[in-house]
């Protein structure tokens, strides 16, 4: 797995984990809010642009950064941070190492499996794939996605490069996740936000990890979509870290 790294490498070290086809500019506005005082870190999670391996799992590239910070920063982290598939990856870190970080921010993360939308995924994608590499096609995906016009050319960039195999892989691991008994066990606190125009699986499954998850805290954004507290409010987003780290 590659990463991105910006900040001082003294300072406590905050990692922000990007969305499914998505790659670490994601953060690349909150990193510029944080990167004065913290240490941040961004993985470009396997099976996305220029990262370095296939995607295989949420629960194996959990793993991966666990040992990245097992190597490089001690066993734990001030802080991590996760949008969607990213989310679930961070909520899955909290569950194979309890200890991982002291604060989690899990923005709309699906812990709830879809499996009629994960039977869909491989002939759907199997059909339609060409069509990613079709800047028409991937501004009307940008657009239903809400990334903003200053992250287009970084999207249709790194779309263009996920294979077939890497993008239906992580789609189907995304729509069948669901959360383990051990999440209970994290020492984290969390907090736990999603948008109120999401879908009704994302405001299930965030209401769910409230629930399972001891010292956690629910936040619903008005008005808010998929993504958008991360990709067009980085200053609240900062900010909202900010107040839970204290």
């Amino acid at each position: 797995m590659q990463y991105v790294e910006y900040g001082a490498h003294n300072s406590q070290t905050i990692i922000l984990l990007h969305g499914g086809g998505l790659s670490w500019w994601n953060y690349r506005e909150v990193t510029q809010l944080l990167a004065d005082k913290y240490h941040v870190v961004l993985p470009i999670l396997d099976g996305h642009a220029d990262s370095d391996a296939p995607f295989n799992s949420i629960e194996d590239t959990a793993a991966k950064i666990i040992s990245h910070i097992d190597e490089h920063f001690g066993g734990k982290v001030l802080a991590v941070g996760g949008l969607s598939l990213g989310g679930q990856i961070a909520v899955e870190m909290l569950t194979q190492s309890p200890a991982i970080c002291r604060f989690a921010l899990i923005e709309s993360a699906l812990v709830k499996p879809m499996k009629l939308t994960h039977a869909l995924i491989k002939p759907t994608f199997g059909m339609s794939y060409g069509l990613i590499k079709q800047k028409w096609f991937a501004k009307l995906q940008a657009a239903y996605l809400g990334i903003p016009q200053t992250l287009f050319d970084d999207y249709y960039r790194d779309t263009c490069k996920i294979s077939k195999e890497d993008m239906i892989a992580f789609l189907q691991s995304n729509s069948a996740y669901s959360i383990k008994p051990a999440l209970r066990d994290t020492q984290a606190k969390v907090h736990i936000v999603f948008g109120s125009k999401e879908q009704a699986s994302i405001c299930t499954s965030g209401k769910l990890l409230n629930r399972m998850i001891p010292d956690s805290t629910l936040e619903v954004l008005p008005g808010y979509r998929h993504g958008d507290l991360s990709l067009n409010h980085p200053e609240q987003y900062a900010q909202m870290l900010l107040n839970l780290i204290g």
